[in-house]
């Protein structure tokens, strides 16, 4: 088979995915780089990227020249997508199949411990008080997930699994079946109105961007939960601290931010309805990232359709 000359960019340690691509897959012609400096030592070349948060300017230079694929190691992809950089023919992949059983667990541990009352339950023992109560059940209320792509369709089978109501909004209808309502993009505010919980997993375009703004907020009911496992921005970040402090929204989860990391002088941190995660409900391990890597490279070698490739039109 043929082997491209490949870059592994990553700003933690590259040199793991590239030891682990040479040594137990038996990938050649891999250069690690961990910073926008090495990349462009390394550039010269290049014809394959595997990156998370690649330093895009790099790609406007003429080392950049012989780029014809990126994979990226994540499902989100905006900043390529929105990138002036990269030219109109390289080809963009994004990873998937991969996030859906570790995000639905996130969502739905999440969901349990707010209904359960986990946080009573743990400050009863630690206060000695037998203080016994009736939690919440998941079965019986709404859920609203916003995006049934892979990930989302996870979510809407894990739903099921705790007899939930299912509703659902996504952009191309294309899994419509899987929920019990679905709704279109211009369907914001019905969706939005009955929903005891609502789930963004949604991609960033043009269309979503701060979809989520004041007035859908308020449209939600007053003990609604709202969690965020999409992109930050999809929600209007002040909007929804307003929101909050006037206190409509039982809870807001949120794995991701407007700005990541979430700046230590953000209201969120403080808000007692709001529960802060680094952005991890989607994290993977570095051998599956590489075995599903090898398998794209397989078929962009022997031109052959790429597993998550990206429509740059659509966005995702």
């Amino acid at each position: 088979m043929r082997q491209p000359k490949i870059m592994i960019y990553s700003p933690n340690d590259a040199t793991v995915y590239a030891d682990m691509l040479c040594n137990q897959i038996g990938v050649e012609y891999v250069q690690a780089a961990s910073t926008p400096e090495e990349a462009a030592e390394k550039l010269d070349g290049t014809e394959v990227i595997l990156g998370w948060k690649i330093p895009l300017e790099l790609l406007a230079s003429p080392a950049a020249a012989s780029v014809r694929w990126i994979q990226s190691m994540g499902a989100g992809v905006d900043d390529l997508v929105r990138s002036s950089h990269i030219a109109p023919h390289v080809r963009i992949s994004r990873v998937v199949g991969q996030y859906s059983a570790p995000m639905a667990e996130y969502v739905f541990a999440h969901l349990l411990a707010e209904y359960q009352n986990l946080n009573q339950m743990k400050r009863s023992q630690q206060n000695k008080e037998w203080r016994p109560f009736v939690p919440e059940l998941l079965a019986g209320k709404t859920i609203g997930i916003a995006g049934l792509g892979s990930i989302g369709s996870e979510m809407v089978r894990k739903a099921r699994a705790f007899d939930m109501t299912v509703h659902g909004l996504s952009y191309s209808g294309k899994q419509a079946h899987l929920v019990d309502r679905h709704f279109g993009p211009s369907e914001w505010d019905a969706f939005v109105r009955s929903l005891d919980c609502l789930v963004l997993v949604l991609p960033l375009t043009a269309e979503t961007a701060q979809v989520i703004n004041r007035e859908l907020l308020l449209a939600m009911k007053p003990d609604a939960c709202l969690v965020n496992v999409g992109r930050g921005k999809l929600i209007v970040e002040h909007d929804l601290i307003d929101v909050l402090r006037e206190g409509h929204l039982r809870t807001a989860i949120l794995d991701v931010f407007e700005h990541e990391p979430l700046s230590a002088d953000s209201a969120l941190w403080e808000l007692p309805q709001v529960c802060v995660t680094p952005h991890l409900s989607g994290m993977n391990t570095d051998e599956r990232i590489c075995r599903y890597f090898s398998e794209n490279l397989k078929r962009y070698v022997q031109n052959e359709p790429l597993m998550g490739a990206v429509d740059r039109q659509l966005g995702y």
